[in-house]
């Protein structure tokens, strides 16, 4: 993984090229105080401040260069508003004339970020784009913020073919054993015992591809407890209810879910939150052999609800159910999880929107004013009563799947019925792609709703 923390350093007055950000606002009165060749190159690029992102490298009499940038608003700087430049200058140092860093820290560690370990001729290195800043303190939060969208990015990147459930397990390892917690596995007849619906959803799958719950835990157990839960489907068939080749192509990406889980895990320890975390993650893969459960299965889970099977491809609201009841088991604070659960929340929302589902109001509020702060939106939907007659069984407790419509709600619907009333909670329907190319956001795995709930957690539980 790209080691971040050497491109983002302190203003010690180190030589280095100047960045001057601008709006459109400002550019008028900027230009005027600019030498006359630069006011004559920036109006033959037909510069004006406007098309943030835009950029126009100036030249000085001595071979050297300054950087103009465009950017949406001076005065706040987003996380994107430098990752064109981190992506496109040669390598050196900058500084930023304003010496403002804000949150652009994150953009210009991530635009210098690669996935390129399968190409047998990667594109050769331009060396490090370094970046200064006045801002010091800011240096920490945008560097592992930059590694933790790494790794969310690396491990849905990743081919189901080289991450199956055992890597997710030694993803989890790494983890605990990097931050001193505590790694705990249950597979086999265990797992059948624990977790039934995690072992019935994976049961189809070849031996090295088994099942398992993966939990990590860390923390002072004197703290307040924090559950973070990711479905970890590290390839979904649909199971018998198969899907068509066009919805299975990219289903590489169903442990995205996990991945963000992992990712706020280590964001959670890395920042040393005073927090007791309980990490969740079902691990499977929903194959198609004789041994797969079937459609008008009823399942007994953890919890002792009973459930209907009517579609195998509803299969991620299963295993985080297990995971949800163990979760709440430990009486948390606070429970969030994570998965690319639905298809029709990408229809409602697109793909820069994770739905999100909350049983508190104060929380869901809280959630969707720290998402709009560090530009990370995510969209609130209802937890709609009025649809739980769609999850009705004429032979079990509850269906898995309410079918096409509102598709999103029940299946949150489906999820609040493992998580008591008297625990916040919060449910994330995240895409974890991006389908396009962005400045700092290549087209593949991405963090959606990550930066929204570790902002979330700093400011319920770090210490003043």
């Amino acid at each position: 993984m790209t080691d971040f923390a050497p491109l983002l350093q302190p203003d010690r007055d180190q030589t280095a090229t100047p960045i001057h950000l601008v709006d459109k606002a400002a550019f008028e009165e900027w230009a005027k105080g600019r030498p006359s060749e630069d006011r004559a190159l920036l109006s033959a690029h037909r510069f004006d401040g406007k098309d943030a992102g835009a950029f126009v490298i100036l030249p000085r009499p001595n071979g050297s260069f300054e950087v103009v940038v465009a950017v949406k608003d001076a005065a706040t700087l987003g996380p994107w508003c430098l990752a064109k430049l981190g992506g496109a200058l040669p390598a050196g140092a900058y500084k930023l004339s304003s010496g403002q860093l804000g949150q652009a820290g994150l953009g210009w560690l991530l635009a210098q970020h690669r996935f390129e370990g399968y190409k047998s001729a990667p594109k050769p290195p331009v060396g490090d784009r370094i970046l200064l800043t006045d801002e010091p303190a800011r240096i920490d939060e945008a560097v592992r913020l930059a590694r933790a969208t790494a790794l969310v990015r690396d491990l849905v990147d990743t081919p189901a073919n080289d991450l199956g459930p055992a890597e997710l397990e030694a993803a989890a390892k790494t983890l605990a054993d990097e931050y001193g917690g505590q790694l705990r596995v249950t597979k086999g007849d265990d797992l059948a015992q624990q977790f039934p619906m995690v072992q019935a959803v994976g049961q189809a799958a070849t031996a090295d591809r088994a099942p398992r719950m993966i939990e990590v835990e860390w923390g002072n157990p004197d703290h307040p407890r924090v559950a973070i839960v990711g479905k970890g489907v590290c390839f979904d068939s649909g199971g018998l209810d198969i899907k068509p080749a066009s919805g299975m192509r990219l289903m590489k990406k169903d442990m995205g879910g996990a991945a963000h889980a992992l990712a706020c895990a280590q964001l959670i320890a890395s920042a040393r939150l005073p927090v007791r975390l309980h990490l969740l993650i079902p691990a499977v893969e929903n194959a198609v052999s004789g041994s797969a459960f079937r459609p008008g299965d009823i399942i007994r889970s953890r919890q002792g609800l009973t459930v209907e099977i009517d579609n195998t491809d509803a299969e991620g609201r299963l295993i985080l159910g297990d995971a949800l009841t163990r979760a709440a088991e430990e009486k948390p604070q606070l429970v969030v999880d994570f998965a690319t659960l639905t298809g029709a929340a990408r229809i409602a929302l697109g793909p820069d929107l994770p739905a999100m589902f909350a049983n508190d109001e104060a929380l869901a509020g809280e959630l969707e004013k720290v998402s709009t702060e560090v530009f990370d939106p995510v969209w609130r939907l209802p937890l709609w009563d009025g649809y739980e007659d769609m999850l009705k069984s004429d032979v079990a407790d509850i269906v898995n799947s309410g079918g096409a419509m509102a598709g999103t709600i029940t299946a949150a619907l489906f999820l609040r019925r493992f998580v008591p009333g008297d625990i916040p909670w919060v449910h994330l329907d995240t895409f974890a792609w991006s389908p396009t190319a962005k400045p700092g956001r290549p087209k593949g795995g991405d963090a959606l709703g990550l930066r929204a709930v570790f902002s979330l957690l700093q400011r319920r539980f770090a210490q003043p």
